[in-house]
């Protein structure tokens, strides 16, 4: 039954199934973190995202009646106002075991002939046969509900604040300065490298192949410190040229390979009869070779902005931590531990930070797939 013709297999459906799972897992927490970022921060603390559009009921914090009295027709008053303009009241109560026991414009007796009653609106009067001076105040419990509420404010904060604690402007430029050249630069070198390993004889060639592959186990922690040194001994030190050349060696073994293995597998007739009609390998890599691998550079190219964008580690000890020179992740560690509880500021920065990445990677991505598998069947 297996063979029949339009009959799916069990495979092909755990396969479908799997990759919708994987997607939604991926889809739903970013997607939820885009709403996030648009609400305030009162609204992502009373309710998830999955109910931003929905009127949301929460607790008020307590508040103590204060204010003057003033004597009315033999009758005690204190008026005010309990909660901020535009709070709308759904019930209240003054014990914290029974916070919602009356509705808005709701009266009770607290004693003594003492009445309070308070309005939809957060006011309240307080009223007594005799002077409230040595009374102790009750406190209100209530709950607000409040309609739904969506903001530009968060993007504005954070990318052009003056608060230097909270703004990701400069942050976001350090990272595209540190991104771009970091991706661009091993994409040229190994783009050379890989052509001479492909097409190219000349004595050692399978050991350095060899050795390209075995650079791809070695960690990058490993070579952290030593680099530095070297980069101080060099005289770069800190600084974007220093960063630049350490994602270049750390993105090298990788690119090498990936462009190698794709170069082999291209036709070699047409290299051959390039080189008959006279072509230089110099002009057989431009003209017919890097076209060619566009797949295969772009699918690198993905990888390496990824991995350079996302990167803490190098630009910690690469680059530095100043305001100057802080990149992204740096500027959203700082974020989290100084202003932890401003949830509307996090994931507004957080999504500033993968909204880039997003955009590199869905314009790029058909030919990631064509790039990975290439050389790897005849």
């Amino acid at each position: 039954m297996d063979g029949i013709v339009g009959k799916k297999s069990g495979l092909v459906w755990a396969v479908h199934l799997s990759t919708l799972a994987l997607v939604i897992l991926w889809v739903v927490p970013t997607f939820g973190l885009l709403v996030s970022s648009f609400r305030t921060g009162d609204q992502i603390v009373g309710s998830g995202w999955w109910r931003s559009l929905s009127t949301q009921v929460q607790q008020l914090s307590p508040v103590r009646i204060s204010g003057d009295e003033a004597e009315k027709d033999g009758v005690f008053v204190i008026e005010g106002q309990l909660f901020v303009a535009g709070t709308d009241v759904g019930a209240w109560g003054t014990s914290s075991r029974e916070p919602e026991a009356f509705g808005p414009g709701a009266s009770t007796d607290l004693g003594d002939g003492v009445t309070l009653t308070v309005g939809a609106d957060g006011s309240f009067v307080l009223t007594s046969p005799t002077s409230m001076a040595d009374l102790r105040m009750p406190r209100v419990f209530a709950t607000a509900s409040t309609p739904p509420e969506f903001t530009l404010k968060n993007y504005a904060n954070v990318i052009s604040s003056p608060l230097a604690g909270q703004s990701i402007g400069q942050a976001f430029l350090n990272t595209l300065t540190v991104a771009i050249p970091a991706t661009i630069i091993p994409i040229l070198v190994a783009a050379f490298a890989a052509y001479a390993l492909a097409w190219m004889d000349f004595p050692g060639r399978a050991l350095l192949v060899a050795f390209v592959v075995g650079l791809l186990v070695v960690p990058l922690q490993l070579a952290l410190i030593p680099l530095l040194q070297f980069h101080n001994w060099i005289g770069i030190g800190k600084g974007y040229l220093g960063i630049w050349m350490a994602h270049t060696g750390f993105g090298l073994p990788l690119a090498i390979y990936l462009l190698r293995n794709y170069m082999v597998g291209l036709p070699r007739d047409i290299i051959e009869n390039a080189k008959v009609d006279g072509a230089t390998d110099f002009q057989i890599f431009t003209k017919i070779i890097l076209p060619l691998s566009f797949p295969a550079l772009a699918s690198f190219a993905i990888f390496q902005f990824l991995w350079t964008w996302n990167d803490l580690l190098v630009a910690l000890v690469f680059l530095g931590t100043g305001n100057d020179q802080q990149v992204l992740t740096g500027n959203i560690v700082n974020l989290m531990g100084s202003r932890g509880g401003d949830w509307e500021i996090l994931s507004a920065s957080a999504f500033v930070s993968i909204a880039v990445p997003l955009a590199v990677f869905f314009s790029m991505q058909r030919f990631l797939v064509r790039g990975l598998l290439a050389g790897s069947v005849k």
